[in-house]
C-alpha cells in the first residue's frame, strides 16, 4: 500500500510538472497571438494613412561620419578559433591597464558606449563589442545560435582573446543580461560587474510572471517570437518604429537627457537596415523562453545596478529585489527623470557613479540619485 501511494504521489508531482509547463507556454503563445493582432492593425491603419510610403525604406549604403570618430577607438576585428564567428570591436585606452568591457542591448551596437568609450579609456583598456548577430560582427541567422551558453561563451572567449583573465563587465539591456550571467558562471573572470537598467534574469522571471503590468510592459518579448513579421513592423515607413524607440515620448530618451542627434539616429538605421541585422538582433528574444528559468544564481562580484527611473519598458521594483541574489557588495542609483537608454541618456551622471563604484571599498549600501 506504502509503494502505491508512493507511486502515485510521483505521478501527482508529474502531472503537476506538465500542468504548469503547459500553462506556461499557453500563455507565451497566446500573448504572441495577442501581439501578432495588435501589429496587424498597426500595419492596417498604417496602409490606410500612408498607402505609398508604408512599405517604403531604404537600406543605408554608407555609414555616417560619426561612426569613424577616431575619439572613440581603434576598430578591430576577432575570429573565435571554437565558435568560428568573426567579431568586431571598438578598444582604446593603452594596452595592458585593466580592461572594462561593454556590452550593448536592442537595438543598438557599440556606438551606444561612445561617452563612456572616452570617459574611461585613460585609466583602462575599453572595448566596446559587436555582439554576435549585429553591426559587423558575424551574423548567424538560426534563432538556435543565439542561445544563453553561446553568448556568454563568445565573451568569455573575447576576454581570453584580449589577453585578460579579468575584466570588469558593464552590460545594458540585453548586454546587461548576458554581463549577470557571465558574472555567475565565471566569477573568477569578473573583478566588478556594472549593469544599466537590467535586473538579474530570475528576478525578472519571478516578478513577470507574478505582474501583469510588467508582462504588459514587455510585450515585445512575444511579439518578437513571430517569425519575419517583427522584422517587417521595424522596417516600414524607412524604420519608423526603430527610430521612435529612441525618440518617442513614451520610450525615447528624457526631455532633461542627450538626445541623439540626426547623425547618430541615422547610425543605428543604418547598421539595423542591412541585410539579416534585424533577423540577428530579435533572435535574442527567439531563444529566452527555452533559456529560462536559470539553473544557478548567485553573483559572486561587487555589483553597481544603474535604474534609468522612467524605463519605459522594466518597473523599478525589480532592481532592489537583485540584491537577494548577489554575495558580494551591492549599489544601486536610480536615476530621476533617466530613461531606459541611460548611458546615452545621462551620461555625466552614469560616469560619475560608475568611477565612485571603480574607486569605493565593499560594505556601502545603495540609495537614491
Amino acid at each position: 500500500m506504502a509503494r502505491v501511494l508512493h507511486n502515485l504521489f510521483f505521478c501527482l508531482i508529474r502531472l503537476a510538472l506538465k500542468i504548469r509547463l503547459w500553462g506556461y507556454w499557453s500563455l507565451i503563445y497566446g500573448y504572441c497571438a495577442l501581439c501578432a493582432v495588435v501589429a496587424l492593425l498597426k500595419l492596417w491603419w498604417s496602409i490606410v494613412l500612408r498607402p505609398t510610403a508604408t512599405f517604403q525604406w531604404v537600406i543605408r549604403e554608407s555609414p555616417p561620419a560619426c561612426l569613424n570618430d577616431t575619439s572613440l577607438g581603434t576598430h578591430c576585428y576577432v575570429r573565435i578559433k571554437e565558435s568560428g564567428l568573426r567579431f568586431h570591436y571598438v578598444a582604446a585606452g593603452e594596452r595592458g591597464k585593466p580592461l572594462m568591457l561593454f556590452l550593448h542591448g536592442f537595438p543598438e551596437f557599440w556606438f551606444s558606449w561612445r561617452y563612456q568609450l572616452r570617459e574611461f579609456k585613460s585609466e583602462f583598456r575599453v572595448v566596446a563589442i559587436d555582439m554576435r548577430g549585429y553591426g559587423e560582427s558575424d551574423l548567424p541567422l538560426s534563432a538556435d545560435s543565439y542561445c544563453f551558453e553561446y553568448l556568454v561563451t563568445d565573451v568569455k572567449d573575447i576576454v581570453e582573446y584580449l589577453g585578460y583573465n579579468r575584466c570588469y563587465v558593464v552590460g545594458h539591456d540585453w548586454g546587461g543580461t548576458i554581463a549577470w550571467l557571465f558574472a555567475i558562471h565565471y566569477p573568477e573572470m569578473v573583478t566588478k560587474l556594472i549593469v544599466l537598467n537590467c535586473p538579474h534574469p530570475t528576478v525578472f522571471t519571478d516578478y513577470a510572471l507574478r505582474h501583469p503590468s510588467q508582462l504588459l510592459k514587455c510585450s515585445h518579448f512575444f511579439f518578437f517570437q513571430l517569425p519575419r513579421f517583427p522584422e517587417l513592423m521595424l522596417s516600414i515607413n524607412d524604420f519608423k518604429a526603430l527610430k521612435a524607440l529612441f525618440t518617442s515620448r513614451n520610450t525615447g530618451i528624457s526631455r532633461k537627457g542627450r538626445w541623439l542627434t540626426a547623425e547618430d539616429l541615422e547610425a543605428y538605421v543604418y547598421v539595423l537596415s542591412q541585410p539579416g541585422a534585424l533577423t540577428g538582433a530579435l533572435n535574442y528574444y527567439r531563444n529566452v523562453f527555452s533559456s529560462l528559468p536559470l539553473s544557478h544564481n548567485h553573483v559572486r562580484s561587487p555589483v553597481l545596478l544603474l535604474w534609468g527611473e522612467r524605463d519605459a519598458f522594466l518597473e523599478q521594483e525589480m532592481a532592489e529585489a537583485c540584491r537577494l541574489y548577489i554575495r558580494n557588495h551591492f549599489r544601486l542609483n536610480i536615476i530621476s527623470g533617466a530613461s531606459h537608454w541611460l548611458q546615452q541618456d545621462q551620461p555625466d551622471i552614469v560616469n560619475t557613479l560608475i568611477w565612485t563604484f571603480l574607486k569605493e571599498g565593499e560594505g556601502r549600501k545603495g540609495h537614491r540619485s
